[in-house]
C-alpha cells in the first residue's frame, strides 16, 4: 500500500522526472470522467498535477475508490510520471506537459461539498469566505499572495540583517498611554482594578533600545489599534518596526530607501530609478491636496484667488476675507463630454465632503456656469488662466477654508482620475514627504496634539517658536508613499528631557502627568541619550501592493471584517462568569 511520504510536490513533476515511479500528496482540485478513465487534478501549495487512474493499470477494489473521489479528498497517490499524448498538452499549467499513471493510493481524509469552489474564481460573499477563510486560502490566488508576503519578509530581514540591525522583541502587555487611537486593555487578575494595553506601537520601547546601546533595531511587529470601523483597516496589523542611533534623516531615509527599493524589485521584477523624489508636506497639500500624492497623473490643485479678492461674488471675497482660499482643479476635456448629471454628481460628492458647495465652469466659444453673471470678464479670465483652461475643459473650485479645500479637491481629483483612465495602474511612483507639522489644534479637546507622536523632535530652526507660534512648527517627519498609498512614516526622535518635557507641556500635560506617564523615559534620557531616529512600514499594505490586491484583507492570512470581528471564531465573545469574577470585572448591560 502506499505511504503517504512524499518525494515530489504537485509543482515539481515535469519532463525530467518521465518514467520515474514517484509519490504526491495533495487535495482533490477537480475530477473528470472520461471514457473509463479518471482524470484529477491533484493540487498542493506548489502547484497542480494532473494524475491518472486507468482501470487497467489499478485493481479493481482501488478503481472502485477512485470512482468515489469528490474535490477537496486529500489523497497520497503512487505513479508513473508519462508525457500527455500529443495535442492534450496544457499549457496554462507549470506541469501540462506531464501526468501521473496512478499505480496505487489511498485516501487520507474525504472531504464534504465546500460552500463555495476551490477550483475556480468565483463571485462568493466576503462574509462567507471570511467564515471558512481555512477553505479561502486553499484557492490559488490568496496562497500566491500568502507566499509573497513571506519573501518580502524574508528579503527584509535578510537586508536588516546584513546592515546590522538587531531583530529584538517588546512587550506585548504595556502600559496605556493618552496620546493617539485608542488601546485595546487588558484586565490583570493579579492586580485587581489594574489593566494592561496591547502596544499600539512599539515606539517608545524601541528608543529605549537606543538609549540602551544596540543601536539599530528592527522587529516584524504585532500592533494594536481600537479604531472606529474603517472599509480597509484592521484591529491588529503588522509594521516593520526599525530605529537607528547616530544618524540624522538623511542617514536613514538612504537606508529605508535602499530596502523598500529592494523589496520591490526582488518581488515585481522591476528596476525603481533612484533617489527617490521628495516633497514637502505643504508642497503636497498645495499641489495634490494630499499628504499622500498620487503623482502619476497631473490635474493638480491651483490658487485662483489672486484677482479675487474685490469679487463682487461674495462667496469669493467673503472666503478670501477672512482667511480663506479659492483654489481649483481642470479637468481636461470633461466639459465636452459630461453631461450635466455627471457634473451634479461631483457637486453632491463635494458636499459630503464638507464642502459649502462646488462651483463649475464648462469652456466653449463662452464660459458656462451658474455663477457666470456674478463675475467680470476679467476674473472669469483669470480663473481660466490659472487653471490652464482651454475650449472643452472643465473646471471645478471650492472656496473655504485651505483644509477643507484641499479635502475636497484632492478626492475629486482622485475620483476623476480613475473615471477618466488617467491612471497607469503599472506605474510605481515612489515619493518621500518630508517636513511635516509638528503639531495640529484639536477643536475637541480644544489642545495641540502631535500629527505624528509626541517623541518627534521640531526642525532645529522651529524649535524657539514651540511655545509661542506652535502651529507654524515642522517637523523632522518623514513619510514613504507609493502612488497615493502611505507605507510608512518615521521622524529623528527628541533626545534631550529638556525639549521633551517643552514638547509635553505644549500638548497640555501638567508635570504630574508627565512623570505619571513618560517618567521613565523622562529619567532614561538622563543617562545619556544618542540622537536617534526610526521608521514604521505598514507590511500589510506592502504586501497589498505587491500583489496588485486592492485590499489588505487578502494578504492576512485570517484577517477581521470591516467591523473588526472574526466570523470564522465568532470572535470577540463573551467570556464565563467565573473569569469576570477572578478579574473583579462587571458587565454592566
Amino acid at each position: 500500500m502506499v505511504q503517504w511520504k512524499r518525494t515530489h510536490s504537485c509543482g515539481q513533476v515535469d519532463r525530467s522526472l518521465v518514467d520515474q515511479e514517484i509519490t504526491l500528496n495533495g487535495w482533490v482540485n477537480r475530477r473528470r470522467d472520461h471514457g473509463g478513465v479518471i482524470f484529477v487534478d491533484l493540487r498542493d501549495r506548489d502547484g497542480l498535477v494532473q494524475i491518472v487512474f486507468n482501470p487497467d493499470l489499478l485493481a479493481q477494489e482501488l478503481f472502485a475508490l477512485a470512482e468515489r473521489l469528490r474535490s477537496e479528498f486529500v489523497l497520497s497517490v503512487t505513479g508513473k510520471v508519462v508525457m500527455r499524448p500529443e495535442g492534450q498538452e496544457n499549457k496554462a499549467m507549470k506541469t501540462g506537459e506531464v501526468e501521473v499513471l496512478i499505480t496505487d493510493f489511498k485516501v487520507l481524509s474525504e472531504a464534504k461539498t465546500p460552500p463555495f469552489p476551490i477550483d475556480r474564481d468565483v463571485d462568493v460573499d466576503e462574509n462567507i469566505r471570511l467564515k471558512y477563510r481555512y477553505l479561502d486560502l486553499r484557492r490559488n490566488d490568496l496562497q500566491e499572495c500568502i507566499k509573497l508576503r513571506h519573501k518580502a519578509v524574508s528579503i527584509i530581514r535578510d537586508f536588516l540583517n546584513e546592515n546590522g540591525f538587531y531583530e529584538i522583541e517588546t512587550p506585548m502587555l504595556t502600559k496605556s498611554t493618552p496620546e493617539g487611537a485608542r488601546d485595546y486593555i487588558v484586565p490583570s487578575r493579579v492586580h485587581p482594578g489594574n489593566f494592561y494595553a496591547l502596544p499600539q506601537s512599539p515606539q517608545m520601547f524601541k528608543q529605549l533600545l537606543m538609549l540602551a546601546g544596540f543601536e539599530r533595531y528592527y522587529q516584524i511587529a504585532r500592533c494594536f489599534r481600537d479604531e472606529d470601523l474603517r472599509a480597509d483597516r484592521q484591529p491588529e496589523f503588522t509594521q516593520v518596526d526599525i530605529e537607528m542611533s547616530f544618524v540624522d534623516r538623511e542617514d536613514i531615509i538612504e537606508i529605508m530607501e535602499k530596502m523598500i527599493i529592494e523589496v520591490f524589485e526582488q518581488c515585481r521584477g522591476v528596476k525603481i530609478p533612484t533617489p527617490i523624489p521628495r516633497m514637502s508636506y505643504q508642497e503636497a497639500m498645495d499641489r495634490f491636496g494630499s499628504d499622500r500624492p498620487d503623482t502619476r497623473f497631473e490635474m493638480e490643485l491651483k490658487d485662483v484667488g489672486e484677482n479675487l479678492k474685490d469679487s463682487g461674488f461674495k462667496v469669493f471675497s467673503e472666503t478670501i476675507k477672512n482667511g480663506g482660499v479659492v483654489r481649483g482643479i481642470n479637468a481636461k476635456g470633461c466639459g465636452a463630454t459630461f453631461a450635466r448629471r455627471e457634473i451634479d454628481q461631483l457637486v453632491e460628492m463635494a458636499s459630503s465632503w464638507g464642502a459649502k458647495g462646488l462651483i463649475w465652469m464648462v469652456i466653449g466659444e463662452t464660459v458656462k456656469s451658474p455663477v457666470a453673471k456674478f463675475l467680470t470678464e476679467n476674473e472669469i479670465s483669470s480663473i481660466v488662466e490659472a487653471l490652464g483652461g482651454e475650449e472643452g475643459d472643465l473646471l471645478l473650485l471650492v472656496a473655504d477654508s485651505f483644509e477643507v479645500t484641499s479635502v475636497v479637491l484632492g478626492r475629486l481629483r482622485l475620483f476623476l482620475g480613475n473615471k477618466l483612465g488617467l491612471i497607469d495602474e503599472n506605474k510605481l511612483n515612489f515619493l518621500w514627504v518630508v517636513d511635516w507639522p509638528l503639531l495640529e489644534y484639536d477643536e475637541e479637546e480644544k489642545r495641540y496634539v502631535a500629527v505624528h507622536h509626541p517623541f518627534t523632535a521640531p526642525l532645529d530652526s522651529d524649535v524657539d517658536i514651540l511655545e509661542t507660534e506652535p502651529g507654524k512648527v515642522r517637523a523632522k517627519a518623514y513619510d514613504l508613499v507609493l502612488n497615493g498609498t502611505e507605507l510608512g512614516g518615521g521622524s529623528v526622535r527628541i533626545s534631550h528631557s529638556e525639549l521633551q518635557e517643552r514638547m509635553f507641556k505644549v500638548l497640555g500635560f501638567s508635570s504630574e502627568q508627565i512623570q505619571e506617564q513618560f517618567g521613565f523615559l523622562i529619567e532614561a534620557y538622563r543617562y545619556g541619550a544618542p540622537p536617534h531616529a526610526g521608521i514604521a512600514f505598514g507590511l500589510d499594505r506592502i504586501i497589498m501592493l505587491l500583489a496588485g490586491r486592492s485590499t489588505i484583507r487578502d494578504v492576512i492570512a485570517f484577517p477581521k471584517t470591516a467591523s473588526a470581528t472574526d466570523l470564522m471564531v465568532e470572535a470577540p465573545g463573551n467570556v464565563s462568569p467565573r473569569q469576570l469574577q477572578e478579574l473583579n470585572l462587571i458587565i454592566k448591560s
